[in-house]
């Protein structure tokens, strides 16, 4: 559900921020390096290849070790948020380089998925269009849990689906800590979390030998910056949690016109791509 949102901003520091995207380095001769997300300069995902074609992709990698809670605003957060607060977004807006973002304020129910596992998005959906990986035989792996949340058709050849990308994985959340979010998710559906998300589209150019179910994926990913804890608690306990949605613009995979869509296509009902 979509609580709140606002119109496209410019957020983020000209040098170094703490996370930027960019491409790995390759020879000016050869196919153009991998997308990644960088932490502290890190490679911490590599995300979906620039050419709209390969899969929509986010995986874990070496760099992706620690959360970006911002001690200013915790308590905020805490208490939950019921629009989206400015303060919240310039703070964490300074962790990310300069680019246009749509703020939104979203309700979110997360169910955690394990790869290779009932739900998982990659193992059923992806295979469904894109078939294995011709190399390896077998499906794309995005080597952490994740969680899912909602999906809902675009129109009959294109279906939106929403990730909530933990940067380290639950295993390594304080139990007390989850402990304390079950109990106050129980009482209160506004804790909120707070994430960096990227609007990636691809299709195959050409529909897979072995595909079932041919058409345009689009894949919100929510990259947690704060609220492990919180989003955890909430998947443990069946409850919903709230999320404030900072969608890079600039970065993702997709048109501008197609990101600024995105609010509208939040307000619409769940419904698989199965239920179309």
């Amino acid at each position: 559900m979509l609580l709140d949102s606002s119109s496209p901003r410019t957020l983020g520091v000209g040098e170094h921020p703490v996370l930027r995207f960019g491409r790995e380095h390759a020879p000016e001769d050869s196919w153009p390096g991998r997308r990644l997300m960088f932490l502290r300069e890190a490679p911490a995902f590599e995300l979906s290849h620039f050419c709209g074609t390969c899969q929509v992709l986010f995986k874990r990698l070496d760099g992706a070790n620690e959360t970006l809670s911002q001690v200013e605003v915790e308590p905020h957060l805490t208490a939950g948020l019921s629009h989206v607060d400015d303060a919240v977004v310039e703070t964490f807006g300074g962790l990310l380089p300069v680019g246009r973002y749509v703020p939104m304020l979203l309700s979110i129910q997360p169910r955690l998925i394990l790869p290779a596992r009932p739900g998982d998005y990659f193992s059923e959906e992806q295979i469904a269009t894109w078939g294995v990986d011709p190399f390896w035989g077998l499906p794309e792996y995005p080597q952490t849990p994740y969680y899912r949340t909602w999906q809902a058709p675009v129109d009959d050849e294109r279906h939106l689906f929403e990730f909530v990308v933990p940067m380290v994985p639950p295993s390594w959340n304080d139990r007390t800590r989850v402990k304390e979010y079950e109990q106050l998710l129980a009482a209160s559906s506004t804790p909120t979390a707070v994430a960096v998300t990227l609007l990636d589209i691809a299709a195959p150019a050409v529909a897979a030998g072995d595909a079932t179910d041919y058409f345009e994926h689009w894949g919100l990913m929510h990259f947690l910056l704060d609220g492990h804890h919180k989003v955890e608690a909430a998947a443990r306990t069946g409850r919903s949690v709230r999320l404030l949605s900072l969608l890079a613009i600039d970065f993702s995979n997709a048109s501008a016109e197609d990101a600024q869509a995105i609010p509208d296509l939040r307000r619409l009902p769940e419904a698989s791509r199965k239920n179309r």
